[in-house]
């Protein structure tokens, strides 16, 4: 599959080598020429300019792509990149900071498919290590597991099953369910989903569509 990367820094090189290895092909987008350097010794291809630019974007294929990743520190850039991802087709995943206030975050949650925060999964690695966890461990399953949080919406196949009657591939599994603006919890086999639910499911990396299948509307 092909994947545009917005921002060669820290977060999009580590995605982009990630995907990379698993045998996608990916092209890197940046606008500092020092940046855009690394990423072709790093044999990625590459195109130089703003990734919130339409032509830049179609320059790297977005008409082709599955899904565009935008990571710069700059969250208006990386949200008119998704927007742009989203007018082609494209699976979106915006990178936003953790000091941004609320309703920030759901502003631009609602017009992108996936928000990451550096900052807070630093911070997770951080703490486990604090407390003599290897946090090495969660870093190479990542390589192959997807970890991910779906909002049950109107019109979606989970809505009135419970946990048990899921159709859901046999390598996933559900860690944690909650009612809508409630806290994530461990889930029970017979709770039945409803409209506005979150779950939290983690499963091999390409099995990750047949989930969203079995829990987002068809139009999703």
């Amino acid at each position: 599959m092909r994947f545009v990367i917005v921002g060669y820094g820290r977060v999009g090189s580590r995605t982009a080598t990630i995907l990379s290895e698993e045998g996608h092909q990916v092209v890197i987008v940046d606008n500092d020429m020092d940046r855009i350097e690394r990423a072709g010794g790093d044999e990625f291809e590459t195109v130089r300019g703003d990734g919130s630019d339409e032509d830049v974007l179609i320059e790297a294929g977005i008409e082709d792509a599955v899904a565009i990743g935008a990571f710069t520190p700059d969250l208006n850039a990386n949200f008119a990149a998704c927007m742009v991802g989203t007018h082609h087709g494209c699976r979106t995943v915006l990178r936003i900071d953790e000091d941004y206030r609320e309703d920030i975050y759901e502003k631009y949650a609602e017009e992108v498919d996936e928000i990451v925060y550096p900052e807070r999964l630093g911070a997770a690695g951080a703490k486990t290590a604090l407390l003599g966890g290897d946090f090495n461990v969660v870093a190479d399953l990542a390589a192959n597991l997807q970890l991910t949080v779906f909002e049950i919406r109107e019109g979606s196949p989970a809505v009135g099953k419970r946990m048990s009657e899921l159709d859901l591939p046999e390598s996933a599994r559900i860690y944690a369910h909650g009612r809508a603006r409630e806290p994530l919890t461990i889930p029970l086999p017979g709770t039945e989903f409803e409209v506005g639910d979150e779950v939290a499911v983690i499963t091999e990396t390409d099995r990750a569509e047949a989930v969203r299948s079995a829990l987002l509307p068809a139009s999703a």
